[in-house]
């Protein structure tokens, strides 16, 4: 427990010091002498561990008082720390603990005697929530996990996020709305691979960090990019706060010369737990101190479990299921039209209503992937008021309604091009957005024929070569 013990000391110490420069200040104007008081002495201060054995009859739950006014309390229970006057602390497992008190007086530390407490019983209900499963596989075992360096679950290793962004509610990365912030700097940014940014994280074995509930809450972190050297700690998970502890060590985080947040951030002991599940977990860290004058932020860690890593399959890299299709002789109007008589067409505001399709494979999968930078609400107020109908009554024909406002005119299909154009007129625009379709022609990027009526049609209204790039709407019956 040494190493949270300097760690907090040189915080004390820190702001002791603050203190004891302020008489300087007034001096000049002053001649009034100043004190931070007398070092007290160990038999004066009074303080008390109890176990409640109400609570647990096996003494699981313990309370820490501290009854001395006028010190800072410093406590060491063998699976954390504080500095609360009053704190209670829950042992799941049995076993002889040692608790140690110092208390902050006169400038000066006044370390107590150890007290050791005996639990008699496991109380495993202190770590049967679901994030103690995640996180370690379970009572009786252990779960092992990296970095994902190569991006195979989260896209790369680190993000960077507002400092007040937290814990996801409904799991996965943050989509940009209210689910994960919780006041007034919320934002992300994922930074990629070491390929795409290796300032941030180089490329290199990061080693492991293992997470076990045999016989008590214990960590180890093996780490190659930081000397070689091999950290054993143990830990505490906040299942309410969704923070995790971690004494004595740290997690995977990279070598000292790289700009990933080693620098600048002062508490490698607590960490925010952003999402969690079986086989992924994010983990923040607040960068406190200002670098490069970009300010303070949450770095973000991700992780993967060893076993995601060893049974991991790379996805197919062929395009998306319909794309580029293929169409029958009159398919692909009978398609948009129906029998003829017509069919109406509106964006799918509420499902995946945009996508850059690059290569043949898009990357949304819902509105939120692009909200509110792509889609926003603007888009959700004219999709909601619009719509096309493409018929073939006596010619083909399209009317369409643009928040209220009917136009109609004529459209061609070229078969060889699977491509549409109106005639004087565009797809459902919404005026002064970046997004608005500008071209009366547009392509059939994907479709799914035999499938329409329920996967809809992709229409591509601009085409960037250098990337082999569509920029598609979806639209659906």
């Amino acid at each position: 427990m040494a190493g949270n013990y300097n760690l907090i000391l040189m915080k004390l110490y820190r702001k002791l010091a603050g203190l004891l420069m302020l008489p300087l200040l007034f001096a000049a104007c002053k001649k009034d002498e100043h004190s931070i008081g007398r070092v007290l002495d160990k038999s004066e201060i009074r303080y008390s561990v109890d176990q409640d054995l109400k609570a647990d009859d096996g003494g699981n739950t313990v309370i820490l008082k501290n009854m001395t006014p006028g010190t800072i309390s410093m406590w060491d229970y063998g699976t954390g720390t504080s500095t609360r006057m009053t704190d209670t602390v829950k042992f799941a497992f049995a076993g002889d603990y040692v608790i140690k008190f110092s208390a902050v007086s006169g400038g000066s530390v006044v370390q107590m005697d150890s007290i050791v407490v005996k639990v008699t019983k496991d109380n495993f209900n202190y770590v049967n929530d679901p994030l103690w499963t995640a996180l370690t596989g379970g009572v009786g075992h252990e779960k092992e996990w990296v970095l994902d360096t190569d991006g195979k679950f989260f896209g790369g290793p680190l993000y960077y996020y507002g400092v007040n962004n937290g814990w996801l509610k409904s799991g996965g990365e943050w989509d940009g709305g209210a689910t994960g912030c919780y006041g007034g700097d919320c934002w992300t940014w994922a930074v990629g691979t070491a390929d795409v940014y290796p300032n941030h994280m180089s490329r290199g074995d990061y080693g492991s960090m293992t997470f076990s509930l045999k016989n008590t809450a214990s960590f180890k972190a093996v780490k190659p990019m930081e000397g070689g050297v091999t950290q054993n700690g143990t830990y505490a998970l906040n299942v309410n706060s969704k923070m995790l502890t971690i004494n004595n060590a740290s997690i995977l985080r990279g070598y000292k010369n790289e700009k990933n947040g080693l620098k600048g951030i002062s508490n490698w002991t607590n960490y925010t737990i952003l999402s969690l599940d079986e086989n992924s977990m994010q983990l923040g860290v607040i960068r406190d101190a200002d670098v490069d004058g970009e300010g303070k932020a949450m770095l973000v860690y991700n992780f993967v479990t060893k076993s995601f890593i060893d049974s991991y399959v790379p996805p197919e890299t062929g395009p998306d299921q319909g794309f580029d299709p293929t169409f029958k002789a009159g398919e692909l109007l009978k398609m948009l039209t129906g029998n003829s008589s017509g069919r109406i067409w509106k964006l799918d505001a509420a499902g995946n209503p945009i996508d850059w399709i690059a290569k043949g494979k898009g990357w949304t999968k819902s509105h939120a992937d692009s909200r509110d930078w792509g889609w926003n609400d603007s888009w959700d107020a004219v999709a909601n008021n619009s719509w096309i109908l493409f018929n073939n009554i006596g010619g083909q024909q399209y009317t369409r309604n643009q928040n209220g406002a009917i136009t109609t005119g004529t459209f061609t299909v070229n078969e060889q091009t699977n491509e549409v154009t109106l005639k004087g007129n565009t797809l459902v625009q919404n005026p002064d957005n970046w997004m608005s379709p500008a071209s009366p022609t547009f392509k059939v990027v994907k479709a799914f024929p035999g499938a329409v009526e329920t996967k809809g049609i992709w229409f591509g209204t601009s085409y960037d070569a250098a990337k082999d790039e569509w920029f598609a709407f979806h639209y659906v019956l």
